[in-house]
């Protein structure tokens, strides 16, 4: 079968052999990757017409429990700077936020103990009550599946926590033993049985990534049939074992991204800050290749270089929620327009 046959098939029926997916990611040529690009901004266009959704992304914390090994906030990290925002700044995010227009707000965090139950319900109770017409999405990590409840019955609408990987061993080769890929994925199925909108997702090129698991990765979100899916390229941070490690590939994110949209027609799918960060115009090209997603910076402008997941995160300028306008330009520039709107996820194709 040849790669344009390959992406005829993946936008008539949304799937694929593995030795197809295979064939098409690594032998992919220009001409082929423009024909794919074209193929997946049509199907996003069928469904999302040229619309672009905003979600105002607050960074609550940078203090994590956890040890991942390709993260600038990992806990053994003695030079990272950690803060933590009270419930008073997160409300002002907010405000903030929905003067700009936002209607969805994501809560995005370390595994930090000190956001218990309790304390997150009452932030997310406060927010829904103060903005009823908005959407609050949690990014908090692996949690019990009663305390997801709590945080659900709380208000909250998504939940977004990105597998990294597929496959067993190659997590083991980015996280310390005490974390598991069966323990992350039974949070994924808890996620989603609970009733949140569920994202999931993984980093293009990260060490010991292969294209056998990348195959994985695709066959896994197509089983979970998440709402939501972050990829972006995998960005190396001075402060772990992954330091010398080459960025991921901006061109391979691009041709993922086109097959997670043929692959699932209705995803919500972000062009992601990474990928805004190793390439200037990364997140117009992530458009223009079928993502329909972005998530510009809410945070306090004082701690935004403080949640350092990576090195060089966009974290002033453009990516700052001020500078929407700036954002609004650009995408009109490439046909799409920002939209205020929650951005629900629209069920099957």
């Amino acid at each position: 079968m040849t790669n344009i046959e390959i992406i005829e098939k993946l936008d008539a029926v949304h799937t694929a052999d593995n030795s197809e997916l295979a064939q098409l990611i690594s032998t992919i040529t220009d001409n082929e990757l423009e024909v794919l690009r074209q193929t997946a901004q049509k199907c996003a266009q069928k469904h999302f017409g040229n619309k672009v959704f905003i979600r105002g992304l607050i960074e609550i914390s940078s203090i994590c429990k956890n040890d991942c090994y390709y993260c600038g906030i990992r806990k053994s990290n003695k030079n990272a700077v950690r803060y933590r925002l009270s419930k008073e700044q997160i409300l002002d995010c907010c405000e903030q936020g929905y003067k700009l227009g936002f209607r969805t707000f994501v809560m995005q965090g370390g595994e930090d103990g000190y956001f218990t139950d309790e304390i997150m319900c009452d932030i997310i109770s406060s927010i829904k009550q103060k903005y009823p017409d908005c959407a609050v999405t949690l990014s908090l990590g692996e949690r019990s599946r009663e305390s997801y409840q709590r945080l659900y019955d709380a208000g909250a609408d998504r939940y977004l926590l990105r597998h990294e990987t597929a496959n067993k061993e190659h997590y083991s080769k980015l996280h310390p033993q005490i974390m598991t890929l069966k323990g992350r994925k039974q949070c994924l199925l808890n996620l989603k049985e609970i009733g949140f909108q569920t994202g999931a997702g993984f980093m293009v090129g990260s060490p010991y990534q292969s294209i056998g698991t990348i195959c994985e990765d695709l066959r896994f979100i197509e089983q979970l049939a998440p709402q939501m899916c972050g990829i972006g390229p995998f960005v190396p941070h001075k402060d772990t074992i992954f330091k010398n490690e080459r960025s991921g590939s901006v061109r391979l994110c691009l041709v993922l991204l086109s097959v997670i949209r043929l692959m699932n027609p209705n995803i919500l799918l972000p062009a992601t800050t990474a990928l805004g960060t190793v390439d200037p115009i990364g997140r117009e090209k992530g458009i223009l290749h079928g993502a329909n997603v972005v998530m510009p910076n809410l945070s306090p402008s004082e701690h935004r270089k403080d949640y350092s997941l990576y090195d060089n995160k966009l974290c002033t300028g453009d990516e700052a929620a001020e500078s929407l306008k700036t954002l609004s330009e650009k995408l009109k520039k490439i046909g799409y327009q920002i939209v205020v709107d929650r951005g629900d996820y629209k069920g099957n194709h």
